[in-house]
């Protein structure tokens, strides 16, 4: 019995350091890219940024979001904008769906179902879909980022593989009492859905804020742009259309392109990795149901 105890507590042992192992390796391209922002300027023309930063200073970030030709506050204030307005109005059209979907009264379901997976698996193109979304107004236009994407099929599924394991009974219930379909979704479905409300939000939210093909194709006008086609403007190109980011020196600190790049690219990062924590004890569950009732 010792000896198995042994072997067990060895295998724990062994299996967190492989754990913290792996965790370094996925975390140490954000913190490579934290530290590079926060180094001076020598330091990183010289090369000697391996994995701590040297020189410790906050001037990139000072640089560009002072900088008003930069459009940084701009961008991240669209791409809040967006997020937040995109996600709440797909949760609720996901919800409201995948609630109607899953009733046995409603006898067309499964054509309807059909119909959503043969849209998702065989897509238009960006050609014809460009041209019915301009039709329809979406070209130039906020609402693009709000209301095409507002339905994703695979996470309406998952929403859907979660309502089929609240007893439908519940309804009756409620409609004996009186109320009506709004009234049960928001009194009954809502309280009993955190879970799978947060994992699909988080999933939006992830979306909606890293989307850069479809922002550069329907908004042209800078100042609806995001921060993932400003972050494209730092960091594929210097010029950044008719701006330059020459090196500088600021608060006796030299700031080149690099730290600007990766102050710019940390900070398009940072709000998703800050808002996960949140949302991760739900996060989990929520997965779980959706796979395993799936």
């Amino acid at each position: 019995m010792k000896r198995k105890h042994r072997k067990i507590k060895l295998f724990d042992v062994v299996n967190s350091i492989v754990m913290i192992l792996i965790a370094l390796v996925c975390v140490y391209p954000f913190l490579y890219i934290f530290f590079q922002s926060v180094s001076d300027g020598y330091s990183l023309v010289n090369g000697e940024v391996v994995f701590f930063a040297k020189g410790w200073n906050l001037e990139a970030y000072k640089y560009i979001f002072q900088n008003t030709n930069l459009n940084i506050m701009q961008g991240f204030r669209n791409s809040a904008v967006y997020t937040v307005l995109g996600m709440l109005f797909a949760l609720v059209m996901t919800f409201i769906l995948a609630y109607v979907l899953t009733r046995r009264s409603l006898k067309e379901r499964f054509a309807i179902r059909k119909l959503l997976v043969l849209s998702w698996v065989f897509e238009a193109g960006i050609i014809p879909t460009y041209i019915l979304f301009s039709k329809l107004g979406f070209v130039d236009n906020p609402l693009a980022m709000v209301i095409p994407n507002a339905i994703s099929t695979q996470y309406l599924m998952i929403t859907m593989s979660f309502f089929n394991g609240i007893p439908e009974e519940l309804d009756d219930a409620a409609y004996v009492d009186g109320a009506n379909t709004f009234q049960i979704l928001w009194k009954i479905y809502v309280p009993l859905s955190k879970a799978i409300i947060a994992t699909i939000g988080m999933f939006y939210a992830v979306m909606i804020w890293n989307q850069y093909l479809f922002p550069q194709i329907y908004l042209k006008n800078p100042k609806y742009y995001t921060i993932q086609q400003i972050l494209k403007n730092v960091v594929i190109s210097d010029d950044g259309g008719t701006r330059t980011f020459p090196t500088v020196i600021q608060n006796g600190v030299l700031i080149n392109p690099q730290n600007l790049k990766a102050a710019t690219v940390f900070m398009a990062m940072l709000p998703i990795v800050c808002v996960y924590p949140f949302v991760q004890k739900y996060f989990k569950s929520g997965i779980l149901i959706g796979s395993v009732k799936g």
